[in-house]
């Protein structure tokens, strides 16, 4: 993106500006207005009007003794208008003036002959000298790697970007809006565990100097959040990072941002009711209409959502009945699974996985999961070869999942066991003090998790997870 050309011509300028005697970084410049609201308040016919802004020049055009620029903030832009007349010692400064430069302006507030309101500049600073050449179009930086790896110019060259970027930051206050009303308290849970538990998922690793101590980037707040249950936070949440040493691709980054919520004395029946409930809050807040377009899909929020079955899906879309393990095994094989040393409920969840996820793309519950895919979800009474779990799917992937919660503390103690085996050594240390926890009592319950990245991207269209985390994980750049 450099040009060192340009870089050239640039500190030829920064020099220029310096022997003005002008500082090319500035200071404090207050008293602004957003340029959006500027606009918004401008009346016709009155030359009283005065405004002050201050913005980052993405348009420029010299006319002689008078130029114009166009000034971005981060709620849109406004054009300003400098002229030898007005600005009188300050013109000098003006004319070193470049794309990418950050200014403040303030002056008399009117119309262009083009319609065009314009502040008509008599105060002038310089905030900051840009020294890298912007991207040459002013609708922004095209380059998609490059957008990820300079943010910094992504959000100002693409308006469009900073946009979604609002959007996601108002989508999340939404959210605590919805749960506060509601009665849950937003809590802060450990990020670095002794024990990578909570989900099945490979953590990343650390050492705590001082005390000597090997540690894991949390996997899942889970069994911190249900401890709190046992203290007698009935209703707590956390939104916040969680860490999983695995894949990159369009729908998996690294650290990602979850919403996990648990509601003393309910189930994943009241788990699905709320989730609902949230998930059309924000369609109705933040999309135009029910239908909204994913790539090349569209996704039907209109109510009622689908709840079907995990047994009924893979018999309607793999053509396999849960109970028959050597039709899902040959399925397997011809999806070309390699399940030889599987568990059946492994064979049974990768055929499940490869065939029916790429069917839902309206909201989707899939209700009552194998229970020996479940360590921490109570059986389902009637029926205990299944457990009390939903994931929520739509546009062919997973956004939500949740649980009646297990609080038997012997059952837990043995799932555990179960599924500590064959683990490797460094991550196959059962947590006993969340048994003990357990022992203590924990009230039935209910706990959901929402992936906030990938609810961000159905609700704005954008279909990979790189456009809306700020500074996705990427590969280096080689030297």
């Amino acid at each position: 993106m450099q040009d060192t050309k340009f870089e050239r011509q640039r500190q030829e300028k920064l020099s220029r500006i310096k022997e003005l005697g002008i500082d090319p970084y500035g200071g404090k410049y207050d008293g602004t207005e957003l340029a959006e609201d500027i606009k918004r308040r401008f009346k016709e016919d009155d030359e009283s009007q005065r405004a002050k802004c201050a913005g980052r020049i993405v348009l420029l055009r010299h006319m002689g003794a008078l130029i114009f620029m166009t000034l971005r903030d981060w709620s849109g832009t406004i054009q300003v208008g400098l002229s030898k007349k007005l600005l009188g010692e300050r013109w000098p400064l003006a004319k070193l003036l470049e794309l990418g430069d950050i200014i403040g302006a303030a002056g008399q507030l009117g119309k262009t002959k083009t319609g065009e309101i314009t502040i008509w500049v008599d105060s002038l600073a310089l905030l900051s000298k840009s020294l890298c050449q912007p991207p040459e179009k002013f609708h922004g930086l095209a380059d998609i790697d490059l957008r990820y790896r300079h943010r910094f110019v992504d959000l100002w060259a693409n308006p469009e970007v900073m946009e979604l970027f609002k959007k996601r930051s108002a989508i999340i206050s939404t959210i605590r809006q919805f749960l506060n009303v509601r009665g849950f308290l937003e809590v802060e849970t450990p990020m670095m565990q002794r024990i990578a538990g909570g989900a099945a998922a490979k953590p990343f690793t650390t050492h705590h100097n001082s005390l000597d101590m090997d540690l894991f980037l949390r996997i899942a707040p889970e069994l911190f959040l249900k401890r709190l249950l046992v203290g007698g936070m009935e209703k707590v949440f956390e939104i916040n990072r969680n860490f999983r040493n695995e894949g990159l691709s369009r729908q998996h980054n690294p650290e990602f941002t979850m919403l996990e919520l648990y509601q003393a004395y309910a189930d994943y029946n009241v788990m699905m009711d709320l989730t609902e409930q949230v998930i059309r809050l924000l369609v109705e807040e933040y999309c135009q209409g029910n239908q909204v377009k994913f790539g090349d899909m569209t996704v039907d929020f209109g109510r009622p959502w689908r709840r079907a079955q995990y047994a009924e899906l893979l018999k309607e879309y793999a053509g396999c009945d849960i109970d028959d393990i050597k039709s899902v095994r040959q399925k397997a094989g011809k999806l070309g699974i390699d399940e030889a040393d599987m568990d059946d409920a492994v064979v049974i969840n990768k055929v499940f996985e490869a065939v029916v996820q790429d069917n839902l793309v309206d909201p989707t519950f899939v209700i009552d999961y194998p229970v020996a895919l479940c360590p921490l979800t109570k059986r389902k009474k009637d029926d205990p070869k299944y457990a009390e779990r939903f994931e929520l799917l739509m546009a062919r992937m997973e956004l939500a999942n949740a649980y009646t919660e297990l609080n038997d503390p012997a059952v837990q103690e043995e799932n555990f066991r179960i599924q500590l085996r064959g683990q490797e050594e460094s991550m196959a240390t059962m947590d006993r003090d969340f048994i003990t926890a357990l022992k203590y009592g924990m009230p039935p319950a209910g706990g959901l998790g929402i992936g906030i990245d990938r609810l961000v991207m159905v609700l704005t269209g954008a279909t990979s997870i790189r456009d809306v985390v700020l500074f996705p994980l990427l590969k280096p750049v080689p030297n």
